[in-house]
């Protein structure tokens, strides 16, 4: 698998690349690397675990609780919860880690395995290269202490943390959801119980699809990669807007009455405006990824809001709202962080908040996305190619220079070197989509010549 943290976590097959063994190697790699670090200094530490419904997950959280229980860490099985909950779960309870066995919107066969430290809040890289080490060093024969006797974890079960996570939810809305007709499309995944008793409380009318987790069938056909079967269900119910998450729901899109997709953009468009009106939106800034659409940067500048843009990943996002004390920030993709009350992207509570704009102003979604004009968007991966000289080549700097006098204010180039693939990405945004293909068809050539 190379290196095994990548950006959220360590990822893989189920019982291929990530097997039982490693799962609890890390566990107990875990358990030490905060230990010497001093995270559980004075007390005896807890950790929360929590998964989603993959089928995988049962044997790779017990391989877990083993493995923090022999380390000498408690353990509160909280059982299948969305990734923001067990996130707000390890921060509410004081515990020292928290773990998230999931592999978001992946195919059933994948999983995963995500750490929090203290505060519900991503582990530092520093950290999981240190836990990397240590497990590597435990595989290859390196002993290590073991406690006995009163030392081991106990573990128990923690169904309280699905009704504090509701009430979490809840207590952040700023109105109730009455009057409203909705439909919740949870990728048969974690959000499946939680999601629908959250929307139930706040007074919505819900209807639900993708809700019946058997352990085979998250994220397939359905949820936020496979919004057909939500557009479909609005229409068909007479729905006032449609929500879908993925599979460990930190993510929400979103559908309007007829049908048509809201994007994370839109959403994010919406919410700003949202919490600038109540003086929730500090600094009148929001934070968002380079491969935002131009509209919605067109659509904060008319409104008169700051928008900070980072680099693909909403842990960029997140680094640079911690770092400056912004309230808000995501990406086109769903992932939306709302900071004062989530320190990952949480789903359900986008969804909620999108669905309390809808009921408090009265206006429709499609509406209230009208905020901004999605420009048409293209996007061409170009193979077999020196990604490395993309910034260096003066060929391609003169074609993009061409490129963007063509486009002028209406328009915007990207090029970004894959990070996993020999290929570049060419991204063309222009008011007319026959332009930006033609545009984004004339620099993948350039870059083929220049870099090829």
């Amino acid at each position: 698998m190379g290196r095994l943290f990548g950006t959220d976590g360590v990822r893989g097959v189920a019982n291929a690349d990530l097997t039982a063994e490693m799962a609890l190697g890390l566990s107990v790699a875990a358990a030490h690397v905060l230990a010497e670090a001093g995270t559980f200094e004075g007390h005896k530490p807890t950790a929360v675990v929590g998964r989603d419904p993959r089928a995988s997950g049962e044997f790779l959280e017990a391989a877990m609780v083993a493995g923090l229980a022999s380390a000498g860490v408690d353990v509160l099985r909280v059982g299948v919860l969305p990734t923001p909950a067990v996130a707000h779960l390890t921060g509410a309870l004081g515990a020292d880690l928290g773990v998230m066995l999931s592999a978001s919107h992946n195919a059933m066969p994948d999983n995963g395995i995500k750490f929090f430290a203290r505060g519900g809040h991503k582990l530092a890289d520093e950290l999981e290269d240190r836990i990397e080490a240590v497990y590597d060093a435990h595989r290859h024969g390196e002993p290590w202490e073991r406690p006995t006797g009163a030392g081991v974890g106990r573990v128990r079960s923690y169904e309280e943390g699905f009704e504090q996570y509701v009430a979490h939810l809840l207590a952040v809305l700023p109105n109730r959801l009455d009057g409203l007709k909705i439909v919740l499309d949870e990728a048969h995944g974690a959000a499946s119980g939680v999601s629908p008793e959250a929307f139930a409380r706040a007074g919505a009318q819900v209807v639900t699809i993708g809700a019946e987790p058997d352990g085979l069938n998250i994220n397939d056909g359905c949820g936020s990669t496979h919004m057909d079967k939500l557009k479909a269900a609005v229409v068909e119910h007479g729905a006032d807007l449609g929500i879908a998450h993925d599979g460990d729901a930190d993510r929400c899109l979103a559908v309007d009455h007829t049908g048509e997709e809201v994007d994370g953009d839109q959403i994010l468009a919406v919410l700003a405006l949202a919490m600038r009106e109540r003086s929730a939106l500090r600094s009148d800034t929001v934070v968002a990824t380079v491969m935002s659409n131009l509209g919605f940067k067109l659509a904060m500048e008319r409104a008169g809001i700051r928008l900070v843009q980072t680099a693909v990943g909403d842990r960029y996002v997140l680094e640079e709202m911690k770092e400056h004390g912004y309230a808000l920030g995501g990406e086109q993709s769903g992932h939306v962080i709302i900071l004062d009350h989530a320190t990952t992207g949480d789903g359900t509570l986008t969804g909620l908040l999108l669905a309390a704009r809808v009921a408090q102003t009265g206006r429709t979604l499609r509406e209230l996305a009208s905020v901004m004009e999605r420009l048409p968007q293209v996007l061409i991966n170009v193979p077999d190619v020196d990604k490395s000289r993309v910034r260096t080549s003066a060929d391609l700097a003169a074609a993009v220079s061409e490129a963007e006098r063509e486009l002028g204010e209406t328009g915007r180039v990207l090029l970004r070197p894959s990070g996993t693939e020999p290929l570049v990405r060419v991204m063309v945004e222009a008011a007319d989509i026959e332009q930006a293909r033609s545009v984004a068809g004339r620099l993948a050539d350039a870059v083929k010549s220049a870099l090829g």
